[in-house]
């Protein structure tokens, strides 16, 4: 009796009959199912898609005798096949020793509520809830949204409250009985944090039964519901730590493959220089040989008219320039009286 493999839905649909506890040494127990995560859907070849005796009716005609059952599990997904023996006389209530109701199980992840930042000597200390790795999954009393369970603490103020707790570490059910404590020296009843919605669902897991063979050898789980894959496959290449390490720093944008050295960046390209042309040569002046005679009158008050002439004079061409004393043509001027 147990875990058969896995199958999917006959006739589809997402109701069944979900297991909200097991009790100990119980039929149902003995067939390995889940509190809180599996959903009975079909005995034998029957599928219990509708709130009826039928369940009923079918375990009372095979009492004392295996029957095959078809349970889903909303932590894995899948359906699986047990064996399972119903029975009366196996010392508890029932035939199967279950408590089950009627519901769909395509939101049956939903109303969990994470248990966070548990204080220390808070009463949920005391009770033995841990930080982060416990899910409140059920009560006494029937949870269907988030305040049902947060006015279920507030009416068990100073009283003794039962609740069923699932742990990602050992991926097991158990009870724990709190007593809500406004005065236990803290903030809260429970001395606690309590998530829920999306981010705070229980993780899902995989059951052996739905690995494939690259699964079984290419993943270790680690406990916790999640699955750890290691990043170099048994060829020896590198990881992904490895390729960024052996990634350059410059890539340039062309495309080179990491295991290949890249260029070095383009030199700019150089101005060709013209010659600058040569400067023009200064203007030559030309000496002068010759200057032309000048005459003028003056004429002062008082004094009569007085006539100047200059002779012209004829310069020798020299390269040096000569002083005027050392000219013999220059003449004196002469001024009629």
């Amino acid at each position: 009796m147990g875990a058969g493999s896995s199958a999917p839905v006959p006739g589809g649909g997402t109701d069944g009959y979900h297991v909200l506890r097991v009790q100990d040494n119980s039929p149902g127990h003995k067939a390995g199912l889940e509190a809180f995560f599996d959903f009975i859907i079909a005995i034998g070849n029957t599928r219990l898609n509708e709130d009826n005796d039928k369940l009923r009716e079918l375990l009372s005609a095979n009492k004392d005798k295996p029957v095959q059952a078809l349970v889903y599990s909303s932590k894995t997904q899948v359906c699986r096949e047990v064996t399972i023996v119903p029975s009366d006389g196996w010392g508890g209530q029932g035939l199967l020793g279950v408590s089950i109701r009627f519901c769909s199980f395509q939101g049956a992840n939903e109303n969990v509520w994470h248990v966070l930042d548990v204080q220390p000597n808070s009463p949920a200390a005391l009770a033995g809830f841990v930080s982060d790795s416990d899910y409140i999954i059920g009560a006494d009393a029937l949870l269907q949204d988030a305040e049902d369970l947060f006015a279920m603490i507030e009416a068990h103020d100073n009283k003794p409250l039962k609740l069923y707790v699932y742990s990602t570490v050992s991926d097991s059910c158990r009870e724990l009985t709190i007593v809500p404590n406004s005065a236990w020296g803290g903030e809260g009843l429970l001395g606690c944090n309590i998530g829920y919605g999306y981010l705070h669902r229980i993780p899902l897991s995989q059951s052996p039964d739905s690995l494939s063979d690259s699964d079984r050898t290419g993943s270790v789980s680690n406990g916790n519901g999640f699955a750890d894959v290691p990043l170099s496959s048994s060829s020896g290449s590198p990881t992904v730590h490895q390729q960024q390490q052996q990634q350059p720093l410059y890539s340039g944008g062309h495309g080179h493959s990491h295991d290949q050295p890249l260029p070095p960046p383009p030199a700019p390209p150089q101005q060709q220089q013209q010659p600058l042309p040569p400067p023009p040569p200064p203007p030559t002046q030309q000496p002068l040989t010759d200057f032309p005679a000048v005459s003028t009158q003056l004429s002062l008050p008082g004094m009569p008219p007085v006539s100047v002439s200059v002779p012209s004079m004829h310069l020798p061409r020299s390269s040096q320039p000569e002083t005027a004393a050392a000219n013999p043509t220059l003449n004196a001027t002469t001024v009629a009286p």
